[in-house]
Order: structure tokens, then C-alpha cells, then sequence
């Protein structure tokens, strides 16, 4: 048929499709019997995820004190008004050390209104502030004058924002109405994050439990929301399902046998102390399983959609065939996906690296040292997940889609599916 022509007219004992294009609804490629095969694992799997979600909601509110480790008992903002430099506290003017004298004016919490005093060293730590500029003070009422007030960063809501406004509005044009339901799931799953797997594991709720049912929680929100309810969405779910199980049961495994403490970086050490019913090393393997699914439910939807459209153009394809056709376009994705994979942790990881070459310690002592293992095994076993997620997906997608030769003549495709 003609790629300009809309419809296919009846052909021989065959009979017309009927699609709708209006209701955003995909034809049903799938038989009954896979569908609902789909349903019941989907159903099974949500009611998991759902009873999850009930034994390990936060009960209580994390009694975690950092105040008594350094970390300021308030944050305030402040603007700053005026920047001289004086002698440093407890230095005479002859001693000619000298410090920046700030005096920045309160703009929110219990002392709004007052100006704050204090002073920065000279050096790489000083920020080098200048009057107007909108910071962020420490404040600790107990103590001692003089000493309340302490910078501890810039106020950045204003650039967060407005690039938060840009990405969505990117977005949205390209995306239209499934770029706005992708971002009301990128916010359901941020929502699930801050209400649910945060205060689970500051309670101290088995981290790979919570890990679990967060990025179960998530992939049904994010999935259907921006993909719509389908088959193709289902299957692309249960193949995102069994690779994150074999994300997890990787990270068991290795994280176990490289005998990780969890106690590789300051925010551990804080945890640690502030909150002694944390398991610091299951954390990690939380960290493996939630950075994983983000790049894993792309895989498995790329390559149910291949699948999909492989069978559309050649309805005559049987499960072997679409599953050999699908796995060849599955690899060019997975070779630039755990390309990127590596490059976004060793990014991350950047200053450790330099810091480390600097030291000039061997490459053996600094890839075999807890800081920089911990992100070897994260990247390899979410690599391994990532690649195990191609065979797996695709395999469900074309025994999904096998049970059934749509009844169309030969030579003639199906109308193609609405966006």
C-alpha cells in the first residue's frame, strides 16, 4: 500500500482493521489470552507493590539530631549589605591577618528583620561575597554573640526554577500532551521519594525492601502516565520488573562480597551517628536499585515499541523473528546507553578522581578503595541490568505479540499507530 494512503480497503477473505484515532488508544496487536496473561502478572505485582507500601509507610517522624554534628540547627536567608575588610577575631591589626566583615540583613525566620555579623577567612573557602548578594545563613540562637551566624551557601531557588520552567516547557512542546502526563509522573515519582522511601529508610525499614517498592511505586506511575494504559506499557512494566530484580539480586550479591561498610563519604559517617537504625551498606544497594530504573524503563520501552512496529510492518513476523529483529536495533541502544551510564558516574565522581591522581596513589589502590569501589560496582551492576534488560524485554514483547497473524493480505500493513 501506498505510504500516502490512510485506509486499506478489504482484500480477499480478509477483513478491514478498525482503529481509532481519536481516543489516544493503540489497535491491539496482542491476542486475548496474552493480554490477559499481561493483566494478571500487572495486577499481582501492584498488589505487592500496594502492600508494600502499607507495612513499610513511616510511622513516625525520624528522630535524627544533626544539630549536634556541625550541621546548622536553622537555615535563614539573608541579603548581604556591606563587605570590608578588618583583622581577624582574636588577631591584633599588626598580625595583618585579615578577614572579610560581612553584615547581611535577615529576610525570613525567627530573627527577620535583624542584621547578622560575621566574618570569612581569606582563602579558597571564602566565596569572595559582595553586597546584594542573597545568601544562606547558619543559625545557632545558643551561641555565643558574635558567633550566631555563619555562611552556609548561596539562595539558588530563582536559577533552579527558571530552569525547571525551560525543561518543562521543552517538554511540552515536543511531547504535548504525553510530555505533560511524563511530567506529572516525574512528579508523582519525586513525591513518592520525599513521602514515602526517605522516611522509610530514616526509620530504618530494610533499605532493599523500601528500594523495591519505591521503584514499583514509580514505574506504574511513570509508565502509565506518560505511555498511557496498554498492552505495549504492561509488557514494557513486567519487562522493567524482572530486570530490576536482577539489578537487585546483582547488588546483593556484590555488594556483600566486597564487604562495603557504607561508610565511604561524610554523609554516611553523619547518618551513622545521627542515626544508628540505618543500614549503611543496604543504603548502598537502595542507591543501585533506584539509579537504575531511571535508564531501565527507557530500554524497555524502546524495545517493546520495536517490537510493536516490527510486527505492525510485517505481520507475518513469528516470535523468533521479531525477537532476532528487535534484539539487533537493542544493541545499538545498549552500547550508547551504558556509554552514557559510565560517563554520568564518572562525572559525578570527578574531584574524587582528581584528588586521588594528585595523591599519585596506583590505579589499583584507588579503584580497589571503598570510595571509588562503591561506584564501580553501582556502574557494573547497573550496567549488567541495563544490558540483561534488551534480551529480557524484547523476549516478553514477541511472545506477547506471537500468539496472533492479524488478518491482513499479504504485502498490506496496518495503519499506523496514533501518537
Amino acid at each position: 500500500m501506498p505510504a500516502g494512503m490512510g485506509h486499506a480497503a478489504p482484500m480477499g477473505g480478509g477483513h478491514a482493521h478498525s482503529h481509532s484515532h481519536g481516543d489516544g488508544h493503540e489497535p491491539e496487536l496482542a491476542p486475548s489470552a496474552a493480554r490477559r496473561a499481561l493483566l494478571v502478572a500487572a495486577a499481582a505485582v501492584g498488589a505487592l507493590t500496594l502492600l508494600g507500601l502499607v507495612l513499610l509507610w513511616p510511622r513516625g517522624e525520624a528522630d535524627a539530631d544533626l544539630g549536634e554534628l556541625g550541621f546548622p540547627a536553622q537555615l535563614v536567608d539573608a541579603t548581604v549589605t556591606s563587605v570590608r575588610e578588618g583583622p581577624c577575631q582574636g588577631t591584633a591589626p599588626s598580625d595583618g591577618v585579615v578577614c572579610d566583615e560581612i553584615e547581611a540583613r535577615i529576610t525570613n525566620g525567627p530573627t527577620e528583620g535583624d542584621v547578622a555579623a560575621f566574618e570569612l577567612a581569606p582563602g579558597a573557602s571564602n566565596p569572595g561575597l559582595a553586597a546584594g548578594d542573597r545568601i544562606v545563613l547558619g543559625y545557632a540562637p545558643d551561641a555565643d554573640p558574635g558567633f550566631q551566624y555563619y555562611f552556609a551557601d548561596f539562595q539558588r531557588r530563582g536559577p533552579l526554577v527558571a530552569l525547571a520552567v525551560i525543561f518543562a516547557v521543552a517538554v511540552v512542546v515536543l511531547g504535548r500532551w504525553q510530555g505533560l502526563r511524563a511530567l506529572a509522573g516525574l512528579a508523582l515519582s519525586l513525591l513518592v521519594l520525599v513521602a514515602f522511601t526517605l522516611p522509610a529508610l530514616l526509620e530504618g525499614d530494610s533499605p532493599l525492601a523500601v528500594a523495591l517498592v519505591s521503584a514499583s511505586a514509580v514505574a506504574f506511575l511513570a509508565l502509565y502516565l506518560a505511555h498511557g494504559v496498554n498492552t505495549r506499557t504492561t509488557t514494557a512494566l513486567l519487562g522493567t520488573f524482572l530486570s530490576l530484580a536482577l539489578t537487585g539480586l546483582l547488588g546483593l550479591v556484590f555488594v556483600s562480597l566486597a564487604r562495603f561498610t557504607g561508610l565511604g563519604d561524610e554523609e554516611a559517617i553523619y547518618l551513622q551517628v545521627s542515626s544508628d537504625q540505618i543500614d549503611l551498606r543496604g543504603l548502598l544497594l537502595a542507591g543501585i536499585v533506584i539509579g537504575s530504573l531511571g535508564v531501565l524503563d527507557d530500554v524497555t520501552v524502546t524495545q517493546v515499541s520495536a517490537v510493536w512496529e516490527l510486527r505492525r510492518a510485517s505481520p507475518g513476523l513469528g516470535a523468533r523473528q521479531l525477537y532476532r529483529s528487535a534484539l539487533r536495533i537493542g544493541r545499538d541502544h545498549i552500547s550508547s546507553t551504558v556509554n552514557t551510564l559510565v560517563l554520568a558516574y564518572a562525572g559525578a565522581s570527578l574531584p574524587l578522581l582528581l584528588l586521588f591522581t594528585q595523591a599519585s596513589r596506583p590505579l589499583g589502590e584507588i579503584i580497589t578503595g571503598e570510595v571509588v569501589a562503591v561506584e564501580v560496582v553501582r556502574t557494573l551492576v547497573g550496567s549488567i541490568g541495563l544490558v540483561a534488560a534488551v534480551p529480557i524485554t524484547t523476549g516478553l514483547a514477541a511472545l506477547v505479540l506471537a500468539g496472533r497473524r492479524p488478518a491482513s493480505a499479504p504485502g498490506v500493513a496496518e495503519p499506523a499507530e496514533p501518537s
